[in-house]
Order: structure tokens, then sequence, then C-alpha cells
């Protein structure tokens, strides 16, 4: 069960005898850090919020040693959103928006992303530990929803074959989210040593998400997940872990925006070098700094190492 730690907390909890999981989350801290390098205009914000909470809720059942990075690629005045998560709960997310865009408050995802219908979500699952030649498993799907919670859930269903229901909310103080999820018949879900039939599976997952959809955004907005809990599933017989402790981390390195300059190709790189003397890039995550003059590009494409890919949106040059 939760206590009373104020730190970020994702619950995981089961239904008894049913294969039906869910999780709750809230992320005061780590969603701070994130705003505390960025202004984000209030919409992108609500936005970007939902998505981190959404990032650890799907990353907690993630059963690899990797990372799960969740992007929606706009054509409204939004032109970027990214979101990783690693197994850890170790989150970084970032916003990219078009000069000199004009965002009012009450814009929705369609005004933000998918003003002339090209907006796209996708999710890439980038393991640790690739083999030579691994590429990551990258899904796309347009982006088809009313909000953030509903493209997931569409997403979910059209790529994992797998029902979903989310309910996400955020502000400039927290993220919190819930997720259920109605498992497969004879998954072996954790924690449980009775199989239900299944009609009492669908009986459990019908009441779930009834009771899941009374939840509203402000009362998940002002109030913590155990109170959550305790108000929404009373009457219902779940099983609750361990919580675990999302935090924000920065992956970037010297070494990777190197690589991002190699991507670049050398010819790029030296054209710039000759206009700017040298090349400050900042990560666009957490904001560090790095500087590259000739000797470092130079150095660059002398070895022989291989390029590997990165995600969008690791590092800009200025």
């Amino acid at each position: 069960m939760t206590t009373n730690d104020t730190r970020d907390t994702l619950q995981k909890f089961i239904f008894d005898n049913a294969a039906v999981r869910g999780e709750l989350v809230e992320i005061p801290d780590t969603w701070r850090e994130i705003q505390a390098r960025h202004a984000y205009p209030k919409a992108v914000r609500t936005v970007l919020g939902e998505m981190v909470a959404a990032s650890a809720l799907l990353s907690a059942n993630l059963k690899f040693n990797g990372a799960i990075v969740m992007q929606i690629h706009g054509d409204g005045p939004v032109r970027l959103l990214v979101v990783e998560c690693d197994a850890g709960l170790r989150i970084r997310a970032t916003a990219k928006l078009a000069p000199d865009a004009e965002i009012p408050d009450a814009a929705t995802l369609h005004d933000l992303f998918n003003a002339h219908g090209k907006g796209r979500f996708v999710i890439t699952l980038d393991p640790a530990d690739k083999v030579p030649g691994q590429q990551p498993y990258q899904g796309i799907v347009p982006l088809d929803g009313e909000d953030m919670a509903t493209v997931i859930e569409n997403y979910m269903l059209r790529s994992e074959q797998m029902d979903t229901r989310l309910w996400l909310a955020a502000d400039d103080k927290v993220a919190r989210g819930l997720l259920l999820q109605k498992l497969p018949r004879h998954s072996g879900v954790e924690g449980q040593t009775k199989q239900a039939t299944e009609e009492e599976d669908l009986e459990t997952w019908h009441r779930a998400t009834m009771l899941g959809a009374t939840l509203k955004r402000d009362e998940m907005l002002t109030t913590d997940i155990e109170t959550l809990l305790k108000r929404l599933f009373w009457e219902e017989t779940i099983r609750v872990f361990d919580p675990v402790h999302p935090q924000f981390h920065c992956s970037c390195t010297r070494d990777k925006v190197g690589n991002m300059l190699k991507m670049l190709g050398q010819q790029e790189v030296e054209s710039a070098l000759a206009e700017l003397g040298e090349l400050g890039i900042n990560c666009d995550f957490c904001g560090k700094h790095y500087d590259f003059d000739k000797v470092d590009c130079a150095q660059l494409f002398a070895t022989d190492s291989p390029v590997q890919t990165l995600m969008p949106a690791s590092g800009s040059t200025h």
C-alpha cells in the first residue's frame, strides 16, 4: 500500500481473481524539473504533462531493459512533443513549437498538432542492450482522438490488441494518471491464485472502467493517488504492490552529441564551423551545453566508430 511518502509515486494493483490490472501515478517533482527548463504555453504544458504520466504508466509494464519514447509529430503550432521513460521510470521530456507560435490557453489537441490532419502519434521501444543490427520497435498511427488519453487508448487497441483505459490530468504542479487494462485470458496475473471465468473477467472489467469514468480532471489534480485508489475501488477486492518512484533523468552525454553531429555529415558540420567558428549544442531535454571546436569535429570524423541512431529532439545547434 502507498505511504505518506511525498515523492513521485506509481502504484500497481490487480483485481482479485480477474485478469484486470491497474496503476495510479502522481508526478510532482519530475514534472516541475521538466517545466523549470522551458516556459511552455498552458495548453502545451497540459498535453506534455499528460504524456509524462502516461509514459510512466506504460513503462511500468514493460518486460525489457530499455526505454519507451512517446512522440507527437504535429502540423500545427506545436511541431513535436517527446517524452522518454526507461525501465527504471527515469523520465525526460521536451517540446518544439513552430516559430512565432501563438497558442491560446484553450487550444485543443487538434488545434495544437493536427490542424491539417497530418499529426502522428509514435511509440518507440528502444532496448538498452541491442544486439548488432537490431533496430528499435516503432509504432506509428494517426493522431486519432480528442485528448491524449484517447489517442493512447486507440494506439494500444490498434497496435497491441489490448483493452486499455486511461485517465490523465496535468497542471503546473502535478501530472497524474490512472491506467486500467484487461489482460488476455490465462495470462498468469502476478499475485493471483485463482483463474476467473471469462464472464467474471468481463464483469470486473466493465465495473472497473465504469468506476474509473467517474473521475473528473479537477479531482485528479487535487487528490493524492492513495486517496483516489480508496475512493474509486473501496468496494472491490484488490491487491496492491510496493510503490515505485519515477524521477527526472537526462541521458545526454558528450559522446551522444558527437554522434548527432556525425549523423549530420562532415560537409554540413565543416560548413557550420566555417561560419560560426565552433558549434554550441544545447540538450533540448535538460539544457546542458556542449561545445565542439574544429579539432573536436575533426576527431569525430577521423574515427571509424559506427553512427548510432538517436531519437529526435535530443539536441539543437545554435
